[in-house]
């Protein structure tokens, strides 16, 4: 995610003040300075640190901090609100009429997936909003963002107005205006030309497009990667139109960050979407409460529920949990839960959802997670329907043919069926507990204490071999 490395070092300056008995101007300062340096490095613009130190340092020194219970906590608080603000405080949605065709123009720079970004959020107005969509291809520049366009419209069930690169781009969004009025769409994104830098000859038609359509979204596409160029970009294009939201693109990418923090501030341009991935149902809404406690580890709940809900089978979750309570779950239920946690996204990801886990999601290469479960899916995928639903059944001449068919060895099978019976002996023992009443909440957190336990020896040991090489 763009702000891993903010995260980290945000994360471990305010744990130190976390537990302190007593906060001074002495150790909020030395806190503080290292809130400095994490945001610096995250090229988070000057001003904009310094303007944020100061909130935080004048809200820290308030008497409803000094005179609580938990100082540390408190001001872990107020660096929340802070980062909060500065990522525009409210969720700020797509504005659409009541009566009428909203018209949602997408502009930006070659290269930061505008024509994609267009689609993605097509998809998200359609299936998730309501709405009866169709784009209109206005890059009449380059004909592969036209032919791109199409394909994404035949992806998500939505129609691409085009008239090809022959008519100029305030033509064809006029006459698609028109067949758009004509055939009852409601919402009409336009994918408008970008340049490899910002120029008069661009601007210009996408002055003129939106006096003509007098849209009622202009977003801007930016790409997360680019840093502080960020700012610059938004600065320019509002300086001439009035944007109304940015989509950052490539949010899962290894940036710094620091040009979304900026971004926000300096131009009053909200974020309104983020896109995690190349997949069309790769782009999220925007929400800053969420990736403030993504930033400060407090993991996102919410978020991660929400991608469950509309990514997986949640009355086949719930069939295969009562089987695992049971310890009736066999290797088809494996499969299908694999496939399942796949459809969520990168398990590092995943953690940094999870509270408290965040610390922990480094520990996790997905490169190897992915592999490892590739591996066990070709396993499984192997096996005859009798050797899936009888695992224990399963002999050394089957083995070896396992081995073969799903290019792995012999061993790799065995650790697989070890795995899978420990697996099922140990939710099965859960599920009886369960039933007899003697799992109860004292149990669950001494398991709870076992594993985080367990995570920590790993981390140390993960620590070791790292100074080691």
């Amino acid at each position: 995610m763009a702000f891993d490395t903010l995260s980290d070092r945000l994360t471990h300056s305010l744990r130190n003040m976390v537990g302190k008995g007593k906060l001074t101007d002495s150790n909020m300062e030395d806190m503080l300075k290292e809130v400095r340096l994490a945001l610096l490095e995250a090229d988070v613009n000057y001003r904009v640190v310094k303007e944020f130190l100061n909130e935080v340092r004048e809200k820290a020194r308030g008497a409803d901090v000094l005179n609580s219970v938990e100082p540390g906590e408190m001001l872990v608080k107020i660096v929340h609100d802070e980062i909060t603000a500065l990522l525009g405080e409210a969720q700020a949605e797509i504005v659409y009429r009541e009566s009428g065709i909203t018209t949602i123009m997408m502009v930006g720079l070659q290269g930061t997936g505008k024509t994609t970004s267009a689609a993605k959020i097509a998809k998200i107005a359609k299936e998730k909003q309501g709405r009866k969509v169709m784009m209109i291809a206005a890059d009449v520049i380059r004909p592969a963002a036209i032919d791109q366009l199409k394909t994404l419209g035949e992806q998500i069930g939505t129609e691409v107005y085009s008239l090809g690169t022959e008519t100029a781009a305030l033509e064809t969004v006029r006459r698609g205006m028109a067949y758009a009025e004509e055939k009852g769409y409601d919402t009409v994104f336009i994918d408008t030309a970008g340049r490899l830098h910002i120029d008069e000859e661009l601007m210009q038609e996408l002055e003129d497009i939106n006096t003509l359509v007098h849209a009622d979204e202009i977003l801007l596409t930016v790409d997360a990667m680019t840093g502080q160029d960020i700012v610059n970009v938004a600065r320019s294009f509002h300086e001439r139109l009035p944007l109304t939201g940015l989509v950052v693109t490539k949010f899962d990418g290894d940036s710094r960050g620091g040009g979304v923090l900026s971004v926000r501030k300096i131009t009053q341009v909200p974020i309104k979407f983020v896109g995690e991935g190349e997949k069309l149902d790769d782009m999220s809404m925007f929400y800053p409460e969420r990736m403030a406690d993504r930033i400060l580890g407090m993991g996102d709940v919410v978020t991660l529920v929400e991608r469950a809900q509309e990514k997986m089978d949640m009355e086949a979750a719930e069939r295969a949990a009562q089987k695992m309570m049971s310890g009736r779950f066999d290797l088809n239920d494996m499969l299908e839960q694999m496939q399942q946690i796949e459809r969520l996204g990168p398990l590092g990801g995943l953690m940094k959802m999870i509270p408290g886990m965040s610390q922990y999601s480094d520990m996790i290469n997905d490169a190897d997670a992915n592999d490892g479960m590739k591996k066990t899916k070709a396993i499984i995928q192997s096996m005859t329907k009798y050797e899936r639903e009888n695992p224990d059944r399963i002999r050394s001449t089957m083995k070896k043919r396992i081995a073969a068919g799903s290019g792995t060895t012999v061993n790799d099978v065995n650790r697989l069926l070890s795995q899978f019976e420990r697996t099922r002996k140990a939710m099965g023992m859960m599920g009886r507990m369960a039933e007899s009443g003697q799992l109860d909440e004292a149990k669950l957190k001494e398991m709870s204490d076992h594993l985080q336990e367990q995570a920590e020896n790993a981390q140390r040991f993960a620590g070791k071999n790292r100074f080691r090489k």
